[in-house]
C-alpha cells in the first residue's frame, strides 16, 4: 500500500509579486489604463485570445506528458499503434480536464489525495496510482472546498500535495493547511494569537470599506481562509491578487493546467439558487459566464472599475487590486458564511463575537450573505439575447454565491464547453449527499438536467441515472465512466466529453467527515488524503490491477470513435467493467444512504458551531436535497422551448427554493 507519509518535496513555495495590489494591501486602488480599453468581451462561443495563446504553450507539454502516461498505463496491452498515430498529429491529441468538488475541508483533503494519485511528483503514484495524468491535463477546475485545493496548488507556484504534506511532517513554520485549530480560533488556547489574527482581518476589511468599496461577510471569510492557504505571505497574502498568476513563470510557460474557480450568480432581489442560476468561472485572465443569461467575460485584473458596457466611466482610469486571491477563493465557498453566522452563539472571546455581530447586523439588513462585486463589471453589457432576463447587467452590483448551491457541486460546466474541446473529464466527487456523508451522484444528475433548462443552450452532458441507481448499483463506491459511446448521444447539441466519475469512498480511513469540521490534526489530514488516493486508484490498484489501463482507454475513447479507429482489445473489457450501461435500479435505499434531511443538516451545523475547534470530530450528516428522482426524461435539445428563456427573471426563480437553503450546507 502506498504510504502518504513518504511523499517527497517536489516544488518550492513561492509567489510572484509584480502583479500584487497597487497598495500592497487588501484595499484596491486607482491605476492608469488605456483610454480605449475594453474590459469585457462577448463569450460568443470562443475562448479569449489570452487563453488561446496560453494553450499554444500548454498543449505540447501536456501532450508529451499524456502520451507518457498512456504508454505506461497500457504497457501490458496487446497494441499501442493507435496511441502512436494519435500523438503524431497535434490536432488528434486527446485533451483532459479535472474537476474537484466542493465539501469543505473534507473535499479539499480527499480531493488532494485524488490529485496526488495523478501527480508524478507523488512518491508511489507511478507505481500504485495514476501518476502523470495531472501533468497531461489541460484544465483543473475547483469549487468551494475543491477550489481551496486547486487554488492552493496553483497560487503557491504550482506546488504539490506531496510538498504540503512534507511541511506537516517537518513541522514547518509556514505550513500550508495547518488545520490543527479552527479558522475561528486559529491560536487555539492562545487567545492573543487569535485576537491578533482577527484584528488584522477586521482592519483589512474595514480599510476596503473606508476606501469606498462594498464589503460583505465573504470578505471576512476569504481573509480568514487565506492564512491557511498562503502562510508564507504577509498576513496570508493580504495584497496577493488572482491575476498575479499571469506573471508566474510556471503558468506563463504552460507548465501547469489552466486553473478555474466556479461560483453561482444570484439574481438581484432574490435569495434563491437553482439550475437556472448563472454559473460564473474565474480563471487567471477573466471572470464571467458562458450562460445565455450573461454571455460575457470581464478582465479579472481590473475588477472594481466602474464601467458601462465594458468601458471605464472615467476614461483612462481603472481599479486594480480588487481581485484578492483569498476573496475569490472565498467567493466560491460562501456557504461557510452560514457557519460564521453562528459565531455570536458560541463561547468565543468577546472581541470575535463583537466582530461577528457587526457583520450579522449588516446581514440582517442588507442580505450581505453573498460576495458583492461592485461596481458590477457587466453593467450595461449588450451581450444577452433579448429573450433572456437582463437583470444581471442592469444591476449596480453583482452578487455571487457558493458554486455548489445549484446542486452542481462538481465544477463541470466550464469543462464541458464545446469551445474547450475536451475528450475526457475526471469528476472528483467529495460531496456529502447521504445521511452518512458520502456522495450519491447528485452533482452529475444536476448537471445532466441543466442542459434541458433555460441555461442549457449550447450545453451537452452525458446521460446519467438517478441517485438511487447510483447507490443501488454501487456507482458511488468506485470509479464509473459515463458517456462511453458517442453514438448514443446524437440527440444532444454536441458530443460531450466522457466523464470519469471518481467518488469518495471508504478504504483505509473514514473520509466522510463533516463539511463543517473546521479543524483536523495532522493524523486526520493524512488519513483523509490517503483515503482519497485510494478512492482514485481502486485501492492502490489492488482492487483491480487493470484499472490504470482502463483509464487510458477512457482517455482515448472519443478520438478513437471520431476517427473510426480501433483500440486495443483489452479496452472492450474495460468498458464492460466501468461504463454505465443504462441500467436503472431506482428502488428505495436504506436510511444511511438516503439524502440527508434539512433537520439533520441544521443539527450538524449547530453542533459544528459549538465544537468548531475540536480536532476529533466524527463524520456527521451535512448534505442536503430531496428524495432522489429518476433522470429519465423525454426532453431533447430539439424540443426545448427557446422562447421560454424570457421567463427567466427574479420572479420565477423559486423552483428549488428549499434546495437553495439546504445547499448552503453541502
Amino acid at each position: 500500500m502506498v504510504q502518504v507519509n513518504y511523499l517527497v518535496v517536489a516544488a518550492v513555495l513561492a509567489a510572484g509579486a509584480d502583479a500584487w495590489s497597487p497598495t500592497n494591501s487588501y484595499v484596491p486602488a486607482n491605476v492608469t489604463c488605456d483610454d480605449d480599453i475594453k474590459l469585457i468581451r462577448e463569450a460568443s462561443k470562443t475562448l479569449s485570445d489570452n487563453e488561446t495563446s496560453w494553450l499554444q504553450k500548454r498543449d505540447p507539454i501536456a501532450a508529451e506528458a499524456l502520451q507518457s502516461f498512456i504508454h505506461r498505463a497500457m504497457s501490458n496491452f496487446s497494441s499501442s499503434s493507435f496511441v502512436e498515430t494519435l500523438f503524431a498529429n497535434s490536432s488528434t491529441v486527446p485533451k483532459v480536464g479535472i474537476a474537484a468538488s466542493g465539501g469543505g475541508y473534507r473535499a479539499m483533503l480527499s480531493g488532494a489525495g485524488m490529485i496526488a494519485a495523478m501527480d508524478n511528483r507523488t512518491d508511489g503514484a507511478n507505481e500504485h496510482g495514476l501518476g502523470g495524468l495531472l501533468q497531461g491535463s489541460t484544465y483543473l477546475a475547483g469549487l468551494s472546498g475543491g477550489n481551496w485545493l486547486t487554488g492552493t496548488l496553483a497560487w503557491n507556484n504550482w506546488t504539490s500535495v506531496q510538498d504540503i504534506l512534507n511541511m506537516a511532517y517537518n513541522e514547518s513554520d509556514n505550513e500550508i493547511w495547518d488545520l490543527d485549530h479552527s479558522i475561528v480560533t486559529p491560536g487555539g488556547i492562545n487567545i492573543f494569537k487569535t485576537g491578533s489574527r482577527w484584528d488584522h482581518i477586521s482592519d483589512a476589511v474595514q480599510a476596503k470599506q473606508d476606501a469606498g468599496f462594498n464589503i460583505s461577510l465573504a470578505d471576512v471569510w476569504g481573509r480568514a481562509l487565506a492564512y491557511n492557504f498562503f502562510p508564507s505571505l504577509y498576513r496570508g497574502g493580504v495584497g496577493y491578487t488572482w491575476s498575479t498568476l499571469r506573471d508566474a513563470d510556471v503558468f506563463k510557460n504552460g507548465e501547469m493546467p489552466f486553473p478555474i474557480s466556479v461560483a453561482d450568480g444570484r439574481y438581484p432581489g432574490t435569495t434563491v439558487i437553482n439550475l437556472n442560476a448563472t454559473v460564473f468561472e474565474f480563471n487567471p485572465f477573466e471572470m464571467g459566464s458562458w450562460d445565455p443569461t450573461l454571455n460575457s467575460f470581464a478582465d479579472v485584473k481590473y475588477l472594481g472599475t466602474n464601467v458601462s458596457n465594458g468601458s471605464p466611466v472615467n476614461k483612462g482610469k481603472c481599479i486594480a487590486g480588487y481581485d484578492n486571491t483569498g476573496f475569490i477563493m472565498g467567493t466560491s465557498s460562501t456557504l461557510f458564511n452560514q457557519f460564521l453566522l453562528q459565531l455570536n452563539t458560541t463561547s468565543l472571546p468577546k472581541f470575535i463575537q463583537k466582530l461577528a455581530t457587526h457583520y450579522l447586523t449588516d446581514l440582517s439588513e442588507d442580505s450581505n450573505d453573498i460576495a458583492i462585486y461592485a461596481p458590477n463589471p457587466f453593467r450595461d453589457a449588450s451581450t444577452i439575447a433579448s429573450n433572456y432576463s437582463q437583470s444581471i447587467v442592469e444591476s449596480e452590483y453583482l452578487f455571487l454565491v457558493d458554486g455548489g448551491e445549484d446542486l452542481e457541486n462538481i465544477p463541470l460546466v466550464p469543462l464541458i464547453q464545446k469551445q474547450r474541446d475536451l475528450d475526457v473529464v475526471f469528476a472528483l466527487d467529495n460531496s456529502a449527499d447521504t445521511n452518512s456523508s458520502w456522495p450519491d451522484g447528485t452533482s452529475l444528475v444536476a448537471t445532466y438536467q441543466r442542459q434541458f433548462g433555460l441555461q442549457g443552450n449550447g450545453m451537452a452532458f452525458p446521460y446519467v441515472p438517478d441517485q438511487n441507481t447510483f447507490i443501488n448499483l454501487g456507482l458511488n463506491k468506485k470509479p464509473t465512466f459515463f458517456g462511453c459511446d458517442a453514438r448514443n448521444m446524437t440527440d444532444l447539441e454536441y458530443v460531450p466529453p466522457l466523464i470519469v466519475y471518481i467518488p469518495n469512498s471508504l478504504h483505509s480511513y473514514q473520509g466522510n467527515q463533516s463539511t463543517f469540521k473546521l479543524s483536523y490534526s495532522t493524523k486526520e489530514r493524512i488519513g483523509v488524503i490517503q483515503n482519497g488516493f485510494e478512492s482514485a486508484t481502486r485501492g492502490n490498484l489492488t482492487d483491480d490491477s487493470d484499472f490504470l489501463g482502463c483509464v487510458g482507454c477512457a482517455i482515448l475513447r472519443r478520438k478513437q470513435q471520431s476517427l473510426n479507429a480501433t483500440l486495443p482489445s483489452e479496452c472492450d473489457q474495460c468498458f464492460t467493467n466501468y461504463c454505465w450501461n443504462g441500467t436503472i435500479a431506482n428502488a428505495a435505499v436504506n436510511a444511511s444512504d438516503a439524502r440527508a434531511s434539512t433537520t439533520a443538516i441544521l443539527a450538524a451545523s449547530a453542533a459544528s458551531g459549538s465544537e468548531s475547534d475540536s480536532a476529533s470530530g466524527s463524520a456527521t450528516a451535512t448534505s442536503s436535497g430531496s428524495s432522489a428522482s429518476s433522470t429519465h426524461t423525454t426532453k431533447t435539445k430539439s424540443t426545448k422551448s427557446k422562447n421560454g428563456a424570457e421567463m427567466l427573471n427574479a420572479q420565477n426563480i423559486g423552483l428549488f427554493s428549499i434546495f437553495a437553503f439546504v445547499m448552503n450546507f453541502l
